[in-house]
């Protein structure tokens, strides 16, 4: 089954199935994953760009984008935000929101939805190599890991830069998109993501994609309910291996809490004995 086929048609209940003998695991891959290509940023890779005509491109696509992304929750993904008015908590401030990932498309278009201001996520650089959307990918807010020394210390300034403009980081701390996935699943990277707000010191927020039954008739392909919760905030009274342990266990526990309101399966997710 072809991986789009994965989220934009109903599927039998038969190749609805993953077995799995870890949670970091990839039910979806890209070509270079499964040939184990290795992608590297170039080193001259330029993270927020100064040219005054790339800038306006880059606003006018994320402008379309956004547009898109509303019609494209509203029709196709059914999708219903909740608690999105806490956002307000972190007004005049940067900040971070953490989601699980269960669907790339969604995961794609639906912070910039939810966020109150302009979103940036931190993607992996195989992503750019991804057919179509890959190269627009920059652009519209995507912010490749470093891969070299060099470029991961540009990456991090970049982080800090964008932060410290107000803007919105969204990462997701799962690493592996499964499709549709009810649960969720322990951070592969552990508190290494949560260095963000606790080097800037700024509040933090969840988003939690749900599943529940279309309301479309004939359709078993789910609709979607997003919960934000939040702000936790780093402690001035503890050190930043705290503060990251910390806000790892307050972000982990609110989408524990909120996946709960899932209440259709339409992925089964095996694992191998």
């Amino acid at each position: 089954m072809a991986k789009a086929e994965l989220f934009q048609k109903d599927l039998p209940k038969e190749e609805r199935v993953f077995y799995y003998a870890s949670e970091e695991d990839d039910p979806i891959k890209t070509k270079e994953q499964e040939k184990k290509i290795k992608v590297e940023l170039p080193e001259d890779y330029v993270f927020i760009p100064k040219n005054p005509f790339v800038k306006l491109y880059s606003a006018l696509l994320y402008r379309g984008f956004k547009l898109f992304a509303r019609y494209y929750a509203k029709s196709y993904l059914e999708m219903e935000i909740v608690g999105r008015e806490k956002l307000k908590k972190a007004k005049g401030k940067g900040y971070v929101i953490y989601a699980n990932h269960t669907n790339p498309y969604h995961d794609a278009f639906s912070p910039a939805l939810v966020a109150d201001r302009r979103i940036f996520t931190i993607i992996s650089p195989v992503n750019l190599k991804l057919p179509g959307i890959g190269k627009y990918l920059p652009y519209i807010g995507g912010m490749p890991l470093g891969t070299s020394p060099s470029t991961k210390k540009k990456f991090h300034e970049a982080i800090d830069k964008r932060l410290a403009q107000k803007n919105c980081l969204v990462i997701y701390p799962e690493a592996h998109v499964w499709p549709y996935y009810t649960g969720i699943r322990k951070f592969p990277a552990g508190d290494k993501s949560f260095v963000y707000p606790v080097r800037n010191n700024l509040p933090i927020f969840t988003m939690t994609t749900t599943y529940q039954k279309s309301r479309k008739k004939g359709q078993e392909r789910p609709r979607m309910t997003v919960y934000v919760d939040g702000p936790f905030y780093p402690d001035t009274k503890l050190t930043d291996d705290e503060n990251r342990a910390k806000l790892m266990k307050e972000a982990y526990e609110s989408m524990v809490k909120l996946a709960k309101h899932s209440n259709y399966e339409y992925f089964s997710y095996i694992k191998k004995k």
